[in-house]
């Protein structure tokens, strides 16, 4: 027999689960590309701290997205030897994507060219995640697990 305690948590667990379904929409990401940039300006993050308030994030599901999508991702690509872009040695690309290489979102994937260049590739499902250096963890998803834990519901 359950007890009232464990009815009211599981009865807010499935409230913050339902309002959090209806009331998704597409996700929102940034979109920008450092090799878009003019000469010696960094707008997207390069080199200097990512501004967000020169950049709004887009639908990813709508005409104003370069590339529809479900995630957000940041790709960052650097050269040990000297610039390899217009001038630049490093190169930061963020937009929506399909799907990630990995199939798994929250998780960075990096690696190196053959010529040498670095890569790194983050993907992330939150609404404007890409438009940090650290990917941001869904605050429902931690408070019900902290809570089902708490409560020892399982």
């Amino acid at each position: 027999m359950t007890t009232i305690k464990q009815t009211t948590i599981k009865a807010i667990i499935c409230l913050i689960f339902a309002t959090n379904i209806f009331t998704v929409n597409a996700v929102r990401c940034y979109q920008c590309s450092s090799n878009r940039d003019p000469k010696g300006e960094d707008s997207c993050g390069a080199y200097k701290k990512f501004d967000k308030t020169h950049h709004i994030a887009v639908e990813c599901n709508t005409e104003d997205s370069h590339m529809p999508g479900s995630f957000c991702m940041k790709l960052t690509q650097q050269s040990p030897r000297g610039f390899i872009w217009d001038g630049r040695w490093r190169q930061v690309i963020r937009r929506c994507a399909s799907v990630a290489d990995t199939g798994v979102t929250g998780v960075c994937n990096w690696g190196v060219y053959e010529n040498g260049v670095y890569w790194e590739e983050c993907y992330c499902s939150a609404d404007e995640c890409n438009g940090s250096t650290r990917l941001k963890t869904s605050l429902v998803l931690l408070s019900a697990v902290f809570v089902i834990f708490s409560f020892r519901i399982v």
